[in-house]
């Protein structure tokens, strides 16, 4: 059984959710509508989609084309030149306002259009927390990918919010009770997924994004660098690719010949809106400090704290010499080690315990059976699976996961809110699409009316600061 946290507990200022929409400018929003194509079907009047900004990439193009084919009016407003870039398809909607007008703009693409529901990916974005504030108020249930509570091979299709937004409680006896009124999950299987794909669909994006700007005049990017910046991180990067690989291989080596006990650190995005809205953190750099601070003075002295840098990371900080200089700041350079590069599984199924903000690499962890704590808010962060205790007392008791409810939590995931699939292959696509389509025939198994409402802020009392 997972351990409890304890009384500390402490709600971070950054979980609460904005309701109010922001005061419109006089000015009235751009709206250029593109001129549909003749022959294209007539909407459906009953079920017209309306998809927001989605991933850097051709998912949205093709979910589009698999719901027209189906029957049903879609439209997308594009934001920028990467978005219509990826568009391409009849029925697209160029947003040129303000953020300050977008709220109003999107109330009457919705009125006009007669939307009756509205896809993103990830709910975090500021022109997407305010477009679900106003779908709220017009009771248009939102539909928000992510990328997948349990990976890989699957996405994140959830009704209302994810993460931190999600409606699904962190009970673990009612996650228990579902599951148990649930037919055996249906078979699955995996889907190939390029990186290199990944990392051209995203330089092809930021390259129409810069090159149109003059055309989307109040276009601000929700990341916190500019492309060009990404773009040289990235460059930097790659150029140190030989070196990062042989660095990594020596403290795999290393790890491999002298096994010893260590605690996994998988380090997130600094670029994650999940980690400024569902945790305490600023960014990484500030859960760096606090977590090798606690390291170093509760972690038994055989331990060592390996820290592994994302495989997304876009190299604009160098995460290495950070992490190196707060380890010897605190007295435990010979105990940290970094690893660049790697394949996580082998690295956290050989762990003492995963140490994790609100990462995916969560589950990946659970499913290995190997402890773990959530430092900010997520789906899985439940009684019996992850332990519920500070960060000073899981360096040196992180008790085990509960197989059972883990498995339980697993099939109400997949019941409700998972689709197979990924993003980053035709095949992976179109599994997502196929899947997609399926719900919308089907009709979501969550209640609009739940989904839509407030999520209830859930505290966290595990950081050990005085």
């Amino acid at each position: 059984m997972a351990a409890r946290k304890g009384d500390a507990a402490k709600t971070s200022p950054n979980t609460t959710k904005e309701d109010r929409l922001p005061e419109l400018s006089v000015q009235a929003p751009a709206l250029v509508p593109q001129v549909a194509a003749p022959g294209i079907p007539q909407p459906l009047a009953q079920r017209n989609i309306l998809l927001l900004q989605g991933l850097m990439g051709p998912l949205f193009r093709k979910l589009g084309q698999a719901l027209s084919r189906a029957g049903y009016g879609v439209y997308k407003v594009n934001f920028n030149g990467g978005d219509r870039l990826f568009w391409r398809l009849p029925n697209g909607i160029d947003y040129r306002g303000s953020p300050e007008d977008w709220p109003e703009a999107l109330g009457r693409i919705i009125a006009e259009r007669q939307i009756t529901d509205v896809v993103l990916f990830g709910d975090c974005r500021p022109l997407h927390m305010a477009a679900t504030a106003v779908c709220r108020d017009l009771h248009v249930p939102v539909h928000v990918f992510e990328e997948g509570y349990i990976r890989p091979d699957w996405v994140t299709l959830e009704l209302g919010g994810v993460n931190g937004h999600s409606s699904l409680p962190r009970d673990a006896a009612w996650y228990r009770a579902e599951a148990a009124a649930l037919p055996p999950a249906p078979q699955h299987h995996p889907v190939p997924s390029s990186f290199r794909r990944r990392a051209l669909e995203g330089l092809a994006y930021n390259v129409a994004d810069v090159l149109t700007r003059w055309y989307y005049p109040f276009w601000e990017n929700h990341r916190p660098w500019h492309p060009l910046v990404e773009g040289m991180g990235w460059a930097r990067r790659l150029l140190r690719n030989k070196a990062s690989a042989e660095r990594a291989q020596a403290v795999l080596a290393k790890l491999a010949a002298e096994r010893p006990r260590y605690m996994l650190f998988p380090l997130q995005l600094d670029s994650d809106a999940q980690i400024r809205l569902h945790s305490s953190f600023a960014g990484i750099a500030d859960a760096l400090r606090m977590v090798i601070a606690s390291f170093a003075a509760h972690a038994p002295a055989d331990m060592r704290l390996v820290v592994k840098e994302h495989p997304l990371d876009n190299g604009v900080r160098d995460w290495r010499m950070e992490t190196a200089a707060l380890a010897r700041l605190h007295g435990v350079g010979g105990r940290v080690d970094y690893l660049e590069t790697g394949d996580i599984v082998p690295i956290a199924r050989d762990s003492e315990g995963v140490v994790t903000i609100n990462s995916t690499s969560g589950t990946l962890a659970l499913a290995l059976d190997v402890p773990v704590i959530a430092l900010g808010q997520a789906v899985y962060d439940i009684e019996d699976v992850t332990f519920q205790g500070r960060l000073d007392d899981f360096w040196r008791e992180p008790g085990k996961p509960d197989a059972e409810t883990f498995a339980a939590f697993c099939r109400v995931l997949i019941d409700r809110c998972l689709v197979a699939g990924g993003f980053f292959s035709d095949e992976a696509l179109d599994k997502v699409t196929q899947g997609v389509l399926a719900r919308f025939e089907a009709g979501s198994p969550l209640k609009a009316a739940t989904a839509l409402g407030q999520a209830g802020t859930h505290a966290k009392g595990i950081l050990a600061r005085d």
